[in-house]
């Protein structure tokens, strides 16, 4: 008998092998069809139609739904070739997708988080469930940190979509113990309704019932601006309005666990919009507190108690893996045009990380994305193969000044830029620089010299090209990466007073770039 197990364990031994030899060999067929392009009948064109994909029809019908039911919607040319077009899908993204769908397989070596983040939701439009979750688990169990930076975009994401149940559970697991999270964020009223009412739900919200309830009425308010803004100008058909808005909100408040002079000072001036026996029981409550009532008492929220750890001494975190304290204190003196250099104790400026390309991304998009709007900015950049750190100072707002904004000189820097829809602004206080680091002996400190050229910002078309510009020093990258070449520095003309670099390459490649907010300390 123990021989007839061991000859069957063999045999499922040799037909799992065999199995996945079969698999592997019928994955690497349709590949080569793929690339092939042989017999094909489908053609998708992307990007807003400047990248076409050429597919078989009964491999996309059989491995997607969404492209079963978009090809029943489809007439075929006169070639019987039948053409969808997805102008919202990056090639790249796609080319990954279809990739998939013949082989199975993806590759996401060297990319970027945000860039799985993007996969993920364009497997789901495709409706290619198996890899979506795949990429859903990985970013919860592996990009932790990068979730927690972009949370206001992951979380308006996925509720929009309502696909994605482990990222809302992940979420909302974090906002149940920080609220203030979403609440007290700027974009609180654009905030999807089942989001916040997934929030609601929770018994394990940590908010006082009555901030809830603030908040609930704001929001509803938010979503019909014409309500007026006199509250004593309400009419009945304006709480009628609130109410409609707000019917699958107002049911899951715990009214029942609100203080008297809550309730009176917050819920009675919007009384008309509760129903009339959820109103009254309320007032009886308040009155007899043991009287039973009609109205569904929901249980009181649970209070989490956090038991403090023993206090350790935590190793100071450095705050950038490029630049040393020294090298801030020298950057604050060059802002605040000193003659003399801060001492690292006395800096007055913190400078505050606000991106990291190793953590963030290098794409030029995720420099727009994340620092659109900030002032008073540093950029650093670790050269690759030398031990130079260059970067540049900007006092203005990395986002479009029409006051600030000369359209005049672009004809004069024509050979500098890549298309005709870059703006210049203006200023006296941007400088680059060289930083003294290894080899390098001394710092080179370069201010404007052109304070009509002093920083570039590309139009909205193309910042996924161009990065940070100062002058003729920019972070550009065609390819959607800085790491490669994505450093251009022309040392022909005269925007900043001196050379940062001697190098004759004007091109060249990173290791690692930040940016920092600079922040006058308290």
């Amino acid at each position: 008998m123990e021989e007839e197990d061991e000859l069957y364990v063999c045999e499922l031994s040799e037909l799992s092998e065999l199995r996945e030899g079969i698999e592997g060999g019928l994955s690497q067929n349709f590949i080569e069809l793929l690339n092939e392009k042989d017999d094909y009948n489908v053609i998708i064109q992307v990007e807003n139609k400047e990248k076409s994909f050429t597919a078989h029809s009964n491999i996309l019908k059989y491995r997607s739904p969404y492209f079963r039911k978009e090809l029943e919607n489809i007439q075929p040319n006169k070639n019987n070739i039948k053409t969808i077009i997805k102008s919202s899908v990056s090639a790249q993204i796609f080319d990954i997708i279809l990739t998939y769908i013949y082989g199975g397989i993806v590759n996401l070596e060297n990319v970027e988080t945000r860039f799985i983040f993007d996969l993920m939701l364009a497997a789901n439009e495709f409706e290619l469930k198996e890899l979506t979750n795949k990429l859903e688990t990985l970013l919860i169990n592996s990009k932790a940190p990068w979730l927690k930076t972009h949370f206001s975009l992951i979380y308006r994401t996925i509720f929009n979509e309502n696909s994605f149940k482990n990222l809302e559970n992940y979420c909302n697991n974090i906002i149940a113990r920080h609220p203030n999270i979403i609440f007290e964020n700027s974009d609180f009223n654009s905030l999807p309704e089942s989001a916040l009412i997934s929030l609601i739900k929770r018994d394990d919200l940590q908010m006082e019932e009555i901030k809830i309830w603030d908040y609930v009425i704001k929001w509803g308010i938010a979503q019909n601006p014409t309500l007026p803004t006199n509250f004593e100008e309400w009419t009945r058909e304006n709480f009628l309005t609130l109410k409609i808005t707000l019917q699958q909100l107002i049911s899951l408040i715990r009214y029942f666990h609100i203080s008297n002079a809550e309730i009176v000072r917050k819920i009675m001036p919007y009384k008309k919009i509760l129903d009339k026996q959820l109103w009254k029981d309320i007032v009886q409550r308040m009155a007899i507190p043991d009287q039973p009532v009609k109205s569904n008492i929901l249980p009181a929220r649970s209070v989490m108690v956090t038991e403090l750890p023993p206090r350790t001494e935590i190793p100071k975190e450095s705050f950038s893996i490029i630049i040393s304290e020294e090298h801030a204190a020298e950057i604050s003196t060059w802002i605040d045009r000193k003659t003399i250099n801060y001492s690292t104790t006395n800096i007055p400026y913190k400078f505050e990380l606000i991106l990291r390309g190793s953590k963030d991304g290098f794409a030029p998009q995720t420099f727009w994305n994340i620092c659109h709007g900030h002032a008073k900015t540093v950029v650093v950049m670790k050269i690759k193969g030398t031990d130079e750190i260059l970067g540049g100072y900007n006092p203005l707002a990395w986002a479009w000044d029409e006051n600030n904004i000369h359209l005049e000189n672009i004809q004069n820097i024509r050979n500098f830029l890549y298309n005709n829809n870059n703006r210049w602004m203006r200023t006296n206080d941007s400088f680059i620089f060289s930083l003294k680091n290894g080899n390098i002996q001394n710092s080179i400190l370069s201010r404007v010299n052109n304070i009509e050229c002093a920083i570039g910002v590309p139009d909205k078309q193309n910042q996924n090209i161009q990065g940070p510009r100062f002058g003729n020093f920019y972070l550009c990258s065609s390819r959607s990466n800085f790491l490669d070449n994505g450093v251009h520095y022309y040392s022909g003309n005269s925007y900043y007073e001196k050379l940062i670099r001697n190098s004759s390459s004007c091109n060249f490649s990173i290791v690692n770039y930040e940016v920092f907010k600079v922040v006058e300390k308290s």
